[in-house]
C-alpha cells in the first residue's frame, strides 16, 4: 500500500472537514494537548448556524475558538470527562458541563454506548512511513473514539511529539476519512506551575521518606504532588519505576537525575507506562520517540488489576475538601465543579492491592475564600452540601496536610476524627471537636 498516496488522497481542508457538522451531532474534540486546533476555528465560523452540536472533550490547555462565538449555549454544549479552568468558566457560562465518570471506564464506555460519534477530529502527529499517525501523549481513550465515529478527522501537527506505546497509542491512515493540516501551533502548556509553596514543601517532606527504593510512582498534577516529585530527584531514591495516569514534568526531573530504572516492575518492566501527559516543552521533547516511555489506554493504565501487580505501589493525589469521616472531595466545592473525578478512586484503590502499595491525599489545611477573604479548614465536619465524593471513607488510606499524616485504613468514626483534627490548621481544631462530639464521633477519652 502506498500510504503517501492514500495520505493525499484523504487531504482537505479544515473548512471542507468542518463543513460535516450537522444541528444535534456528537462531536469528539480530542483530549488535553489533541484537542484540534485549525478545525475548531473553520467550525466556529459557522456554528452560529448550527443548534444543539453536542461537543465532548476535556482538559483543555486553550480556549477553543467555538467557545468564543456570540451566544454559545444557543449553539452548543461542551461536556467534559475532566475539569480545569477553561472548562469551569464554560459551565459558569451555562453551556460547559461535566460528565462525571472513573476515568478508567472510558474506553469501555465509547465501545458500549447509545450516543453515537457522528465526527471525531483530533490533533495528531506527522504519519510516519508505516501509514501511522500517533495521538501524540494522549492515547487515552482516542482509539475506541475512532471506532466507534461514522467520520474520523485528524489533524496533523508537526509538533506533537511521537509517543511510542503498547497498544492503541494511534490510528493508521487507512483507518481515516480526512486528514488537516494544520499550522502547526505549539503544544499546550499544563502545570508547569509556580515555585512551591511553604505548604506544598512541609507536605513533600513527610511524603518523601514513606517512599522506599523500587517503588512505582503514581503522580496527580498540581503544586504539591510537582514538589513531591522534585524533591524525589533530589532525593536517594533508587530504581524507582513509573505507572501513571498523567504523566507530568516531575516525571522527567525524576529520570534525568537517574532515579528511574522501572526494573523492579512485574509488569511493562523498564518502561514508563501513562494514559495522557501534559506540561511544558521539556515534557513534550522528553516523550518524543522515547521508546522507554510507554502511551497505553486509560482503561490499562487505571485498572485496579494492573496496579494490583505492582509492588509498591505509591499513589499521591490532592484533594479539594474532606471531612470527619474520611470522605474526600477532589472535584467540587458544593455544587460548583472544579475538577473532575478522574482516576484518583482508581489508584487509591489499586495502591492498596499493591503489596507494600501506599496511597496519599494531600491538602493543605486552610484555603481563602475567594469571594469573602475568609480563611477556611479544608478539614470540615462534613462536606460542603452537593459536593463530590471522589473517595469514598472505606478507601482513604494516608491524609497529609502541613501539620501531618495519618492513615485512616481501618479506623473506626472516633478514631478517624481524631487523627484528622490532629492535622488540621491549630486554629480550626477546638471548633472541630465541638462538631466531631455534636455528630456523635468523639469519646470521651479522644485527645483534646
Amino acid at each position: 500500500m502506498d500510504y503517501q498516496e492514500l495520505y493525499a488522497s484523504k487531504l482537505v481542508s479544515a473548512e471542507k472537514a468542518a463543513a460535516l457538522v450537522k444541528s444535534g451531532d456528537w462531536v469528539d474534540m480530542g483530549w488535553c494537548v489533541t484537542t484540534p486546533q485549525a478545525f475548531d476555528a473553520a467550525l466556529a465560523k459557522r456554528l452560529p448556524e448550527l443548534e444543539d452540536v453536542k461537543f465532548r472533550g476535556g482538559i483543555l490547555c486553550w480556549e477553543p475558538e467555538i467557545f468564543k462565538i456570540e451566544n454559545p449555549r444557543e449553539h452548543f454544549s461542551w461536556n467534559s470527562w475532566h475539569m480545569g479552568g477553561i472548562e469551569r468558566r464554560a459551565c459558569s457560562a451555562g453551556f460547559g458541563f461535566y460528565s462525571p465518570l472513573r476515568y478508567s471506564e472510558l474506553p469501555r464506555y465509547y465501545r458500549d454506548m447509545a450516543e453515537p460519534v457522528n465526527v471525531a477530529c483530533m490533533q495528531v502527529s506527522p504519519m510516519d512511513k508505516h501509514g501511522f499517525f500517533s495521538f501524540g501523549p494522549s492515547a487515552s481513550h482516542l482509539a475506541e473514539v475512532c471506532r466507534k465515529a461514522d467520520v474520523v478527522i485528524v489533524e496533523v501537527n508537526q509538533n506533537m511529539p511521537r509517543c511510542l506505546g503498547g497498544f492503541d497509542e494511534g490510528i493508521n491512515v487507512a483507518d481515516v476519512d480526512m486528514v488537516i493540516e494544520g499550522e502547526n501551533p505549539p503544544m499546550g502548556i499544563l502545570g508547569g506551575g509556580g515555585e512551591p509553596t511553604e505548604v506544598d514543601k512541609a507536605v513533600a517532606n513527610l511524603i518523601v521518606p514513606e517512599i522506599p527504593d523500587g517503588a512505582c510512582l503514581q503522580l496527580g498534577i498540581g503544586g504539591m504532588p510537582n514538589t513531591i516529585g522534585a524533591m524525589i530527584a533530589e532525593s536517594d531514591l533508587k530504581d524507582l519505576g513509573v505507572h501513571t495516569e498523567m504523566y507530568v514534568d516531575a516525571f522527567v526531573d525524576i529520570a534525568r537525575a537517574g532515579k528511574i530504572t522501572g526494573r523492579n516492575k512485574a509488569i511493562d518492566r523498564g518502561r514508563q507506562a501513562y494514559a495522557f501527559a501534559a506540561g511544558t516543552q521539556k515534557l513534550y521533547d522528553y516523550l518524543d520517540d522515547n521508546p522507554e516511555c510507554m502511551s497505553a489506554p486509560v482503561s490499562y493504565t487505571n485498572d485496579v488489576r494492573t496496579i494490583a501487580q505492582l509492588d509498591n505501589f505509591v499513589s499521591i493525589n490532592n484533594a479539594v475538601d474532606i471531612d470527619l469521616f474520611g470522605q474526600v472531595s477532589s472535584e467540587s466545592s458544593g455544587t460548583k465543579p472544579i475538577s473532575g473525578a478522574g482516576g484518583q478512586q482508581d489508584f487509591v484503590l489499586g495502591a492498596y492491592l499493591s503489596e507494600g502499595g501506599k496511597s496519599f491525599i494531600c491538602l493543605s489545611s486552610t484555603f481563602t475564600n475567594k469571594r469573602t477573604g475568609e480563611v477556611q479548614s479544608r478539614i470540615r465536619p462534613t462536606l460542603v452540601p452537593g459536593s463530590a465524593v471522589t473517595d469514598t471513607r472505606t478507601n482513604v488510606m494516608y491524609v497529609v496536610t502541613e501539620y501531618g499524616m495519618v492513615n485512616l485504613k481501618g479506623t473506626c468514626a472516633w478514631e478517624r476524627a481524631e487523627k484528622l483534627i490532629s492535622i488540621a490548621h491549630p486554629d480550626f481544631r477546638d471548633d472541630l471537636v465541638k462538631e466531631a462530639e455534636a455528630m456523635g464521633v468523639w469519646r470521651y477519652t479522644n485527645k483534646r
